[in-house]
């Protein structure tokens, strides 16, 4: 695997050591080999990356959208399925039914570097593409149903962004569904004490209470649901449910619109 430190944001990175360290552990609630093999390759100290809160909110959340997912493409068993700003995440082989197709869309840069650790595999391809710019939609094959995954995405995006990226969306697939990672108005205003993103120069973006303050942005959207991570990380230890106590607004959902 050709791959170098410098090849990888930073806050591509969070996920990742979180994934690898998941899955060398005992009973690991999440297996992810290719994250693992990635973390190795690179050969770096990615701890800092990996403090006990963000751990566990990535865990809650793949395995929130796993399940969303599954759900989804049961009872759209052919749909058109992207991930859109996938980074190095691989859904795909999580959920795939051996009929869906699948698109991992995201920056030109970022694509090329997933190239290094990912090949296209049958009904599975790479595409470079901006959630801010619909031309890469125009090649994708026509389908009835769309189902757009942006985990880790919107929340680096200002009100404005987002406001595009919904109105693109719309304007791209006829019918679909979006399910999205949202964050709340407090780590807008205090993400530089997030405990693993203050080790990132990312910064956050527009923050919500409420996943139906976007449907004013997109008014064909409507709303369909809302989960905050808090539900599946107080499962698992008693540090997650004290923080679903203190933190009970203040961490991610997973949010889920169709159009």
């Amino acid at each position: 695997m050709d791959l170098k430190f410098g090849d990888v944001q930073e806050t591509a990175l969070i996920p990742l050591a979180i994934k690898a360290s998941e899955t060398v552990r005992a009973n690991a609630r999440i297996k992810d080999y290719k994250a693992k093999e990635i973390i190795d390759t690179l050969g770096v100290d990615v701890s800092k990356f990996d403090p006990f809160l963000s751990h566990e909110g990535v865990v809650a959340r793949t395995l929130m959208f796993r399940r969303a997912l599954v759900k989804l493409i049961e009872k759209y068993p052919d749909a058109l399925c992207i991930n859109l700003g996938c980074g190095f995440d691989d859904k795909f082989s999580q959920v795939d039914n051996g009929r869906i197709t699948w698109f991992d869309v995201d920056l030109p840069d970022q694509i090329e570097v997933r190239r290094k650790v990912y090949e296209d595999r049958d009904r599975c391809t790479m595409l470079p593409g901006s959630a801010l710019d619909g031309e890469w939609t125009k090649g994708l094959p026509k389908n009835d149903m769309t189902i757009i995954v942006m985990e880790g995405v919107l929340e680096y995006f200002s009100k404005e962004q987002v406001k595009v990226c919904l109105n693109m969306l719309c304007d791209s697939f006829p019918h679909g569904y979006l399910l999205a990672e949202l964050h709340s108005p407090f780590l807008e205003k205090h993400g530089s004490h997030h405990d693993a993103v203050k080790n990132t120069n990312a910064t956050f973006g527009w923050g919500t209470k409420s996943g139906k303050e976007l449907l004013a942005l997109e008014p064909r959207m409507s709303f369909v649901s809302e989960k905050s991570y808090n539900d599946e990380m107080k499962k698992y230890s008693i540090r997650g449910k004290l923080f679903a106590i203190v933190g009970k607004n203040i961490n991610n959902r997973l949010a889920i619109f169709r159009w």
